[in-house]
């Protein structure tokens, strides 16, 4: 027995590829009826150490194939062909409150994958490797290229698709922690569309000129067709997604039906300027004040409660003339999603408009909906952008539906720009 494992063979197909796309794992030439672990190891640019695993038992040939046999335990159970991805978490002892985020899009995200004997759950360093391969994660496909913004003010990284173009253009807007997040759009510009990720919460007075001067600067771009634009928001980006599309005359994507478009992950339906004055009153409220140390998990959604009547509070969605797509995640500890979802859809029915929605709402999701297979995350540590305080956030979500659902809106939304966004080279 102990010969034949040491003939065991890990295969992984393909082992370089998009973090998007799926891959097949295989274990060949084990005993029939063996129990193995297989186990993922990340190192992250931070310096952490994440780790996945499955428990499974070999068939009659001795094989097991992770995208149709069950895990009987480990940081997933049942059949999850991408659970080692999805299930990665920090290893006992890391530092409190982390979350995964690639900061280097143009280099690969590297997975180590082994095979172990036995069912195992702890002190993998200490024991004896099977198999092992590296597999690497890319969120650029081959020909997409970086292009620094810093254009009249303007700060943000260009992602353009291979080839000439003219591309459909993004632009892409992440919540309150602020700074350049840059791996959605380069994943995106991977997909065919060029996009633009904004670093945009420098200050709490942002204006609206800021988000116009950045919609002219990839309305320009020689390779971005300029009448095909959408906006991608998600939190408190897209606060700033549905006021822009409304109230502003530059950014034009109510003037092109059809032809632009909004996507909204975990909204903030209030108007910019008071969803982050709230939010920071919520936060400052929350933190402890007679320690550095965190305490506690903190929400903002007590602070938004009850969603205004006031129309003057929130964005009048009922104006919108372009297609609006809504990702919801129905145990969002963080912000009142599904509330927002639900009066945002009252207002475009009162309008006329409400043929323009779509929604997409998935039970045990929580607020951080990022693209496929990425680590879920429940509560990580947070500083305000403003203050600098540090907190510990609850976002919400369990790991394997979120993480479903996390799969299943990254297609819908594909698909849903595809259809709003791509056009000729006119």
């Amino acid at each position: 027995m102990e010969t034949n494992l040491w003939r065991l063979l890990l295969s992984v197909q393909p082992s370089r590829g998009l973090v998007d796309e799926k891959f097949s794992v295989r274990v060949q030439n084990a005993p029939p009826a063996h129990r193995l672990t297989v186990h993922a190891l990340l190192h992250s640019e931070d310096g952490d150490t994440w780790e996945a695993f499955g428990h499974y038992v070999t068939d009659a040939g001795g094989d097991v194939n992770v995208s149709e046999d069950p895990s009987l335990g480990g940081t997933y159970v049942g059949v999850e062909p991408m659970g080692l991805l999805w299930s990665l978490r920090p290893v006992p002892g890391s530092r409190p409150g982390l979350r995964f985020r690639k900061r280097d899009v143009q280099t690969p995200m590297q997975v180590r994958l082994s095979v172990y004997q036995g069912h195992q759950s702890e002190g993998f360093m200490d024991l004896a490797v099977l198999a092992s391969v590296m597999v690497e994660r890319w969120y650029m496909a081959p020909g997409v290229r970086r292009v620094n913004i810093t254009e009249g003010g303007v700060t943000g990284a260009l992602f353009l698709p291979p080839g000439p173009g003219p591309f459909p253009g993004l632009m892409d807007l992440w919540g309150s922690s602020g700074g350049l997040v840059e791996y959605r759009s380069a994943l995106l510009a991977s997909h065919g569309f060029a996009t633009l990720a904004l670093d945009y919460l420098k200050q709490a007075d942002v204006k609206n000129e800021y988000f116009e001067d950045a919609y002219r600067v990839l309305q320009q771009h020689p390779q971005v067709c300029k009448n095909r634009i959408g906006l991608v928001g998600i939190s408190l980006g897209s606060s700033v997604v549905l006021k822009m599309s409304v109230y502003s005359n530059v950014i034009q994507v109510r003037k092109y039906l059809h032809t632009s478009c909004l996507t909204c992950t975990q909204l903030c339906f209030l108007l910019f300027s008071i969803a982050i004055i709230w939010m920071h009153l919520c936060i400052n409220q929350s933190v402890p004040k007679k320690s550095p140390k965190i305490q506690s998990e903190i929400n903002l959604i007590h602070v938004l409660l009850p969603i205004p009547t006031d129309t003057s509070k929130k964005v009048d969605v009922g104006r919108l003339q372009c297609p609006l797509l809504l990702v919801v995640g129905e145990d969002d500890q963080n912000m009142p999603v599904p509330e927002s979802a639900d009066d945002m859809r009252q207002m475009m029915e009162r309008a006329g408009n409400s043929h323009l929605l779509t929604v997409l709402s998935y039970p045990g999701t929580g607020h951080l909906i990022e693209p496929p297979y990425s680590p879920h995350c429940r509560a990580s540590k947070f500083r305000t952008p403003l203050h600098k305080e540090s907190v510990m956030m609850l976002w919400g979500g369990e790991a394997a539906p979120h993480s479903h659902a996390q799969e299943d809106a990254w297609r819908k939304m594909l698909d849903f720009l595809k259809e709003n966004l791509y056009c000729s080279a006119d």
